[in-house]
C-alpha cells in the first residue's frame, strides 16, 4: 500500500516521526513522509490512504486532504487530549494505531464542518471552553490532558458571560449572555468532555448554549459535558442545522479543535466529506 504520511511534529507527546514511518513500513506499506502545512504535495504521491500523526487540531485539514483526494484517512493520535480518536474507538497506542492504518479495512464516512473555510471535526466553541484551553496551553507539556482540568477550573472562577446570538438555517435559537456556546460536528472536545446528540455523519451540525446563570451551577453543567448530556440540563439549549451563524463580540476567540483561533461568523458542514479507517 503506497501511503502519505502527514505528520505534526508539535503536538503533544513529541512521537519521533521517523519512528512512525518505520512502524508503516514494518506492516509493509511504501511511505513518504510530508509535514501537516505542506499536505497539497501529497497529490503527487498519488496515495492509496493518507495517514496522519497529531493531535485533534492536525486530523481536520489532513481530512480535507484524503477527501480531495478521494482515499480513506487514518489516524495516529499522538497529541495531548486525542479527543476524536477516542470519539471513533481508535487505538491510542502509536504501534496498534500504525498497523491499523495498513491493514484496517473497515471505512466510515464522516461530515467535515468548516468555519469559513477552515476544516473542524470536534468541535468550535467560545466562551468558557476558550479561555480554558488559553490557560491551558502552557500547562499542556507538563501536565498533559489533566492541563485541560487545570485551565477550566480556573476559568470557571474568574470569567464572565459571554454575550451572544446564534441562528441555525437562519432561525434564530439564542440570544443573550452564555457560559459557553459550541457547535459540534463528532463532539467530542476537552479531553473527554462530548456533546452525545452529535453525530459526525448525520450532515448537521449540533449547537449548544449554556446559558448564564449561578456560577455554582457550572460544576453541574461540567459533570453534564463529561458524561455527555448537558443538554438535557435547564438553561441550555440545543439545536442542530446545516448553516450556523454566530455572532460574538469583537476579539472573541474561538477553541476549534483545541486550537484557538481568530472568530468566523459562519460554520457550514460538508456530509460525508471523508472516509475513516476504523477497527
Amino acid at each position: 500500500m503506497n501511503i502519505v504520511l502527514l505528520v505534526n511534529e508539535a503536538s503533544g507527546s513529541g512521537t519521533d516521526a521517523a519512528d512512525l514511518e518505520a512502524a508503516l513500513r514494518a506492516e509493509g506499506a511504501e511511505v513518504r513522509r510530508i509535514p501537516l502545512d505542506r499536505s497539497g504535495e501529497a497529490v503527487a504521491a498519488g496515495p492509496e490512504r493518507v495517514v496522519v500523526a497529531g493531535g485533534d487540531g492536525s486530523i481536520a485539514p489532513a481530512a480535507d486532504a484524503a477527501g480531495a483526494l478521494g482515499v480513506p484517512l487514518a489516524v495516529v493520535a499522538t497529541g495531548t487530549a486525542n479527543d476524536f480518536a477516542r470519539r471513533m474507538a481508535l487505538p491510542d497506542e502509536p504501534g496498534e494505531a500504525c498497523r491499523l492504518a495498513v491493514r484496517g479495512r473497515g471505512l466510515r464516512r464522516l461530515d467535515l464542518a468548516r468555519l469559513d473555510g477552515r476544516p473542524f471535526v470536534n468541535v468550535a466553541s467560545a466562551g468558557l471552553a476558550s479561555a480554558a484551553a488559553r490557560r491551558a496551553r502552557p500547562l499542556k507539556r507538563r501536565l498533559g490532558p489533566v492541563a485541560y482540568m487545570a485551565g477550566a477550573v480556573r476559568t470557571a472562577v474568574t470569567e464572565q458571560p459571554l454575550p451572544c446570538a446564534v441562528r441555525c438555517d437562519g432561525r434564530e435559537v439564542f440570544a443573550g449572555p452564555a457560559w459557553q456556546l459550541m457547535v459540534g460536528c463528532s463532539g467530542a472536545f476537552g479531553a473527554g468532555s462530548r456533546l452525545a446528540e452529535a453525530d459526525p455523519s448525520d450532515g448537521l451540525l449540533d449547537v449548544v448554549a449554556i446559558a448564564a446563570g449561578p456560577r455554582l451551577r457550572l460544576a453541574r453543567h461540567a459533570y453534564g459535558l463529561r458524561r455527555g448530556r448537558v443538554s438535557d440540563q435547564p438553561g441550555v439549549v440545543h439545536s442542530r442545522g446545516r448553516v450556523v451563524e454566530l455572532d460574538l463580540p469583537p476579539g472573541e476567540r474561538l477553541n476549534v479543535d483545541g486550537e484557538l483561533v481568530e472568530p468566523a461568523p459562519r460554520a457550514t458542514v460538508e456530509p460525508g466529506r471523508f472516509q475513516l479507517v476504523v477497527g
